[in-house]
């Protein structure tokens, strides 16, 4: 490993965003008109109220689509809050951010960047 360098990443954020399945473009669009750089979408099944709403007993869709969205500090309210309210979570049963911060984060990062930034 001659010649090979871990470069880290510090103040940067996770946004999580779990949603009802048909979401996710609209929420990943606001998030990238607001400077973040690219996601992660995965699918899950998930519980909770909207299951108990379904019409005459009939339940309602439990497929959820989660994204997952890493931040520089600097952004991370924006898009946060580009996200919320793209995604409708204003609305009962829509869905549920939140944010973490991230301790370490490690990536590709072109020589140029890096010269940039020292």
């Amino acid at each position: 490993m001659a010649g090979r360098n871990v470069t880290y990443l510090s103040e940067a954020n996770l946004i999580t965003c779990v949603l009802q399945t048909g979401l996710a473009e609209n929420v990943l669009d606001a998030a990238k008109n607001c400077g973040a750089q690219g996601a992660t979408i995965s699918y899950a099944r998930g519980t909770g109220i909207r299951e108990r709403m379904g019409l005459l007993g009939v339940t309602i869709d439990e497929q959820k689509e989660v994204i997952r969205i890493i931040v520089s500090e600097e952004q991370a309210d924006r898009v946060f809050e580009a996200m919320y309210l793209a995604g409708g979570l204003d609305t009962p049963g829509k869905g549920i951010m939140f944010m973490t911060k991230l301790e370490r984060v490690a990536t590709y990062i072109p020589e140029s960047v890096l010269k940039e930034i020292a």
